[in-house]
This record gives C-alpha cells, structure tokens and sequence, in this order.
C-alpha cells in the first residue's frame, strides 16, 4: 500500500518509536503542519542527502520514518514549537517539489518490527541508554521505554548517541533488531562508549 506524505527533510535520523521535538518557522513547513493536524496526516522525517534544511528542496535519502504529530504549542520567541514521534519506517517510491519548495513524496510503508527481547551480552547497552535519557529533558523522559526490546533499545541509541549521520541512515536500513544491535554493539566498543 502506497501513501502520499510531505517530506520533513532534516540533518537527524529518526526510527519508530521515537521522539523529535522541533521549532518550525518557514512558512512551508507552519503550512504542512497545519495542514496535517487538521487532517490528522503523518509528516516523513527523512535524511538529507545534499542541500539544507532551510531554502531550495533539498535531496534526500530514500528510507525514512513516518511520523505524528503527539504535540505542538506557541513558543515564547514566537515560533511554533512541535514534537513528531517516529511511527513506521517507509521507502519513497517518487517525489515531487511543490513551487513553495516542500516536498511530497509518494511512499511504501515498511514492515514494522517484530517485539524482540534484550539478549544479555547487550545489558550494557541498556545501561548506557539509561544513562543518557536520564540526562535529558522531556520529551525524552516522558516519552513510553522499552528497555526490554532490542529495536527500541538499538533505535534510541542510535538516534541519541554522536554518530555520523550516514552511519545512522545505514542503521535505519536494517530491518532486523538482533542484526542493529549486533552492528551497534561493536561500533560501541570502537568508539569505547560503553
């Protein structure tokens, strides 16, 4: 099954299940958004590939996650400020730049994940994930945990941790959770988090 979405293009990678907090303020993007309350429409959070995040379209990476709006409220600088949670990994199928430059794309949902227990050499993995949303502020620590499940686990650390954006896009490609926490966890051990 194919759906039609605006493209959220952005220098962060997103996965399922979590959350993006966000200040908007160019006028395509205010339009998007009111657009996609009023008609309860998701937003595809996407990966920029060349380009910018303000300005002419820019390319972007061809998987990205699917996302809702859980809240929006007015900032006291005055921009709109909104949180997207990550809902379902998806393929663009086709693209097309609109002449206020947002771009919609025609998308293929992915298959969602399946529930996925943590093993026990990943504990620590678990532990450094309760460190570091322990040292953050909402929506990161009001948001649902699920310590006990490899995607989600694997997900929010890749999302969290300082590593390179291409390298986040390549995980968001692995569909399984065993295989992202696998990869992740050697990664880890290079870069000596744990």
């Amino acid at each position: 099954m194919s759906l039609t979405i605006p493209l959220f293009p952005l220098n962060t990678v997103l996965f399922p299940g979590g959350v993006l907090p966000l200040r908007i303020f160019e006028p395509r993007y205010l339009d998007m958004v009111s657009n996609c309350l009023k008609n309860n429409l998701g937003i595809g959070v996407i990966l920029i590939k060349e380009g910018s995040e303000t300005g002419s379209a820019a390319e972007v990476y061809d998987v990205g996650t699917l996302t809702n709006i859980c809240y929006w409220n007015k900032r006291p600088d005055g921009l709109l400020g909104i949180t997207l949670r990550g809902e379902q990994r998806f393929k663009i199928l086709s693209q097309q730049v609109e002449p206020s430059q947002l771009i919609t794309a025609e998308i293929e949902l992915l298959p969602e994940e399946d529930e996925a227990s943590i093993d026990e050499e990943f504990e620590p993995m678990v532990d450094l994930l309760h460190q570091i949303i322990n040292q953050l502020e909402p929506p990161y620590t009001t948001m649902p945990t699920h310590f006990d499940n490899a995607g989600w686990v694997s997900s929010r650390l890749i999302e969290l941790l300082p590593l390179d954006l291409c390298e986040k896009q390549n995980f968001l490609k692995i569909e399984n959770p065993y295989e992202r926490l696998s990869q992740l966890s050697t990664r880890l051990d290079e870069k000596m988090f744990i």
